[in-house]
């Protein structure tokens, strides 16, 4: 595994080329396709992961079947962090968007390099505080922000991680279907699609298969306040 590819994700970013040394035999490389699952709601977990390239979605299911999108994660975010801390059953399952390439760390490995690199242990922190700032704004935003609000700002979420610049807008390749984009702003498919359809007429985005083009992000942003 390239070091560059190892300092690509945040909570390794400041990693010297002996901490990266020391860091490799504790890691294990994965490769997953899109809906392959990496691990199951209720499943013990001992590892965390981080991203290195592709995408990974977070989803739960409650006891009459239904499901909800939690989160989607990209090159350099982490996740299954929390039995890191809490030992237990996972709380979502992990599922891979597209094709994937995962860093796989055991947690009783990890604890040991933590020793005497506070560092990297501020980042791991780090990371946990912006997970935790993004489920209040999302528990936030169920509550007083109504669907096509959260359909704007879950698309300016989207563009900041996942955006590229292309002619005529900003592309954002999230590799979702309808109803997982459904799912991760919190409302039913037809009324996410009616408020995508109605940002389109408006000249706001363009709609792409599994992708989405913002042509004009001042307005989505002000339609997500």
């Amino acid at each position: 595994m390239d070091d560059d590819v190892v300092r690509k994700a945040a909570l390794f970013a400041a990693l010297t080329d002996d901490d990266v040394a020391a860091l490799r035999p504790m890691m294990t490389p994965a490769r997953v396709g899109r809906g392959d699952v990496v691990f199951r709601e209720g499943e013990q977990g001992d590892r965390l992961y981080v991203i290195t390239s592709g995408k990974v979605k977070l989803g739960r299911t409650s006891s009459d079947g239904r499901e909800n999108l939690v989160a989607i994660l990209g090159p350099g975010e982490m996740f299954g962090e929390l039995s890191l801390f809490d030992p237990g059953p996972r709380s979502a399952t992990a599922t891979a968007v597209g094709e994937t390439t995962l860093i796989g760390l055991g947690h009783e490995s990890l604890y040991g390099f933590l020793d005497g690199r506070p560092a990297v242990a501020q980042a791991l922190l780090r990371a946990l505080a912006r997970r935790l700032r993004r489920t209040n704004d999302s528990l936030s935003d169920l509550v007083f922000t109504d669907v096509p609000g959260r359909v704007s700002k879950a698309l300016l979420d989207l563009s900041a991680r996942f955006g590229e610049p292309g002619d005529d807008g900003l592309l954002v390749a999230h590799d979702l279907t309808q109803e997982e984009l459904a799912q991760l702003v919190g409302a039913s498919r037809e009324t996410v699609n009616k408020a995508l359809a109605d940002f389109a007429a408006r000249g706001w985005i363009r709609l792409e298969a599994r992708a989405v083009v913002l042509l004009d992000v001042d307005r989505l942003r002000r339609r997500s306040r």
